[in-house]
Order: C-alpha cells, then sequence, then structure tokens
C-alpha cells in the first residue's frame, strides 16, 4: 500500500466520526403517537402476533433484512490472525457493501474467541435476531466446522463467504475463460495452489459443475496433495488427494490447462507459465500481490487468459459481485438454507450477464467506451447495476425450486 493511499484510508474512517456505520429508523418518532407507535402500548401489538405464530416475526421486524456478519478476526484479508478489533474496520467495510449494493441491513460482529464450540454456540444463540449469518475471515480448517455445524443446527442461511463467495466467482468466470480459450469443463486439467477455505470450496464448487476430481491438482503449503500425504492433512483437503507423482507446485503446473491461486503473493514463476498447455488459463487471485504479476504473465506467454484479484486490471474476481445479491435472493425467497443449487444458479448468472451488451452507466463508470465478452472482460464489473436484477432472481427461483423457500 503507498503511503498515500495508506493516509487517506486512515482520513477516511477517522474523519466524520469514527468507523462507517450508523443505526438509522425508517420510521417517524416525531410526537406522542409515534412514541406510542414504537414502544410501550403499541408494540405489544407484534409482541402478541409473533407469539402466536413466530412466522410473523418476518412481517413486523426486520428480521428478514438483517445478516449478521461474523468474525473471530483470524484470516483477516492477507494480513492473518490480527484478532477481532483490528478485524472491525473489514466487518464494517462488508456491511457498507451488503447495504449499498442490496440494500441489506447488517449488525458486525467481533467475537472474542477462536475455539469452535464457543463460536457456534455464541452464533447460534443470537441466530433469532437474523435473517441470516455471514462468516467472514475465520481460518481453515475451522472455518469449515463451524459452518457445517451452524448450517446443520439453524433454519436461516449460513454462507462463509471467503469459501462460497469466491468459489462462485471464480467458476462464473472460469467457465468463460474456458469458452474463449476452447477448451472442455469435462477435460481441462486444473491446479488450485492454496489449500485452505477458498481453494477447497472451489474445488467443491467445480465439481458440482461437472468438472472431473481426476483432472484437479491441490496444491498446499507441503506440496501437491497426493494419496501418500492422506495420513497428514485434514479431511477437506484428502477429499482432493490424488493419485499422482508429481510433489511440487511446478510438478502440477506442467501440462496444465488452469492455474487458480488462492494462496500468496510471488509464489509462480515464468517458467511455470511457459510450462502450461496451449492457451492457458490463469487466476492470480493473492492481494495486493498476486501469485504472478500480469506483467510477467504476458511476458511470456501471449495465448494466456488472466484474472486477477485486483481492481486495477480486466478480470477482478470480486466478491462483492456475488455475496450481497446471493442473500438478497436467499432472504427474498425466505430460505432457510443457502445450498448447492443456488450456488450453481449464481454461477450461471454471473457467467452470462458479461455475455450481455454493457449498458451506456456501466462505460460511463469505468471510463471506457467498450466492454464486449472477451479475453478482457469475462467477468462482470462490481458496478454494473444489472447484478441487483439477475442474481437474487436467479437464487430466488432456485431457492423456491429446490424447496428451500418457506414462502407459500
Amino acid at each position: 500500500m503507498s503511503k498515500s493511499l495508506h493516509d487517506r484510508a486512515l482520513a477516511y474512517h477517522k474523519e466524520g466520526g469514527p468507523g462507517k456505520l450508523d443505526v438509522t429508523s425508517h420510521k417517524k418518532l416525531d410526537n406522542d403517537q409515534d412514541l406510542s407507535l414504537a414502544y410501550s402500548p403499541g408494540v405489544a401489538a407484534p409482541v402478541r402476533e409473533i407469539a402466536k405464530d413466530q412466522s410473523n416475526v418476518y412481517q413486523y421486524t426486520i428480521k428478514g433484512n438483517l445478516v449478521a456478519v461474523i468474525t473471530d478476526g483470524s484470516a483477516v484479508l492477507g494480513l492473518g490472525n490480527v484478532g477481532p478489533l483490528a478485524a472491525k474496520p473489514v466487518m464494517e467495510g462488508k456491511a457498507v457493501l451488503f447495504k449499498h449494493f442490496a440494500g441489506i441491513n447488517v449488525f458486525n460482529i467481533e467475537l472474542d474467541t477462536q475455539n469452535v464450540d464457543e463460536i457456534v454456540n455464541t452464533v447460534k444463540n443470537i441466530a433469532p435476531t437474523f435473517g441470516g449469518i455471514n462468516l467472514e475471515d475465520i481460518s481453515a480448517p475451522r472455518c469449515f466446522e463451524i459452518e457445517e455445524r451452524l448450517i446443520k443446527e439453524l433454519d436461516i442461511p449460513v454462507f462463509h463467504d471467503d469459501q462460497h463467495g469466491t468459489a462462485i466467482i471464480v467458476a462464473a468466470g472460469l467457465l468463460n475463460a474456458l469458452e474463449i480459450q476452447g477448451k472442455s469443463v469435462t477435460s481441462a486439467k486444473i491446479v488450485v495452489a492454496g489449500g485452505g477455505s477458498a481453494g477447497i470450496a472451489t474445488l467443491d464448487l467445480l465439481v458440482n459443475l461437472g468438472f472431473k476430481k481426476e483432472n484437479m491438482i491441490l496444491v498446499d503449503r507441503r506440496g501437491v496433495v497426493s494419496k501418500e500425504q492422506i495420513s497428514i492433512v485434514n479431511k477437506y483437503k484428502a477429499a482432493f488427494a490424488v493419485n499422482t507423482s508429481k510433489k511440487t507446485l511446478g510438478d502440477a503446473i506442467d501440462g496444465a490447462d488452469v492455474l487458480i491461486g488462492v494462496a500468496r503473493g510471488n509464489l509462480v514463476t515464468q517458467a511455470m507459465i511457459k510450462s502450461m498447455a496451449k492457451k492457458p488459463i490463469i487466476f492470480a487471485l493473492s492481494n495486493p500481490d498476486p501469485e504472478i504479476s500480469v506483467e510477467d504473465v504476458f511476458a511470456c506467454r501471449d495465448d494466456a487468459l488472466m484474472a486477477t484479484g485486483r481492481s486495477d486490471f480486466p478480470n477482478q474476481v470480486n466478491n462483492v459481485i456475488g455475496f450481497p445479491y446471493i442473500f438478497r435472493g436467499a432472504l427474498d425467497a425466505n430460505s432457510k438454507i443457502i445450498n448447492t443449487e443456488m450456488k450453481v444458479a449464481a454461477v450461471h448468472a454471473i457467467k452470462d450477464l458479461a455475455k450481455l451488451p454493457a449498458p451506456q452507466s456501466l462505460l460511463e463508470i469505468y471510463q471506457v467506451e467498450e466492454l464486449s465478452f472477451g479475453k478482457d472482460y469475462f467477468i462482470p464489473k462490481p458496478f454494473d447495476p444489472r447484478l441487483i436484477d439477475l442474481i437474487p432472481k436467479a437464487i430466488f427461483d432456485a431457492a423456491v425450486k429446490s424447496g428451500v423457500s418457506r414462502l407459500k
């Protein structure tokens, strides 16, 4: 981060009042009549209705449009285990994005524990307040167990965005990139560098989209996750262990069609990129430094397609393309869960949006004359105004069709 950006960011968070959030009411409170409706005695009326039928809570309270963004501060951005207080600016930022892009209210909650049982029990105890739970910046493999247990034990959507949000955007972009490069879902050889939450979730989702497990190689900090390593890796990585003689990341990348990096900056060399198959696809998603820079890739390959996690290059994998709209659709459907069918629906909605003609308003926002489907535009832009129309509807329809919506 440059000193200029650093100083501007601190001023942004400090001036005009600390932080980024306020709590406001959308009801009038101008006189004694308003007061009698907002609180005693009028508030007793919705209390009685909810006591008679708990589903009435969605009619008379904010629950159906309120999400908890919850972290323990153990895996914050690229900054690591900085704890709950240092995580708070990120959680406030997440709340701002939910509200701006999808009109969803958020309480951000930073927990002073990294114990799995304590986190699960705390979230269960506060869950009646919320219509959905967004887990954020919780380290692997604990994040997998926390999410799994909460999904089983709660009747509202629980979604770990670092896992599934990333996976959904990557999958949508990858389907488009394969189409541009003339490659097949069933035969593409894929390497994922990074055995954390995003890497595992991406592989899981790709399998649900028809990609073949036998064509996938997962590489963690020890090297290729092979059958020989099953005894020393967690069960989530072990699910993608393969029979192979490949040991290192360089071995894995040799001949691969696709490289998805969710590990750390400057991990991949030009020699590795040169060893990939014709028309390779590289998603180098670490921030702020990708696994390999855009400049280094195109200096050694003129047939590559590339995406990064950065906004200053084309094809940014940005979770804001997904999570606000996924929750919007799930909340509108009064869904009990965000299931695989809903995630797949999000993938296809995002994928298809990149192929539609860009509206003039979008061109003006990004100050470009044209955005047309191709090597420099195969993932939608975060400020595309059509995201709110297309993705929530796809999620809503998938929730209803798969039977997880409470709507009658």
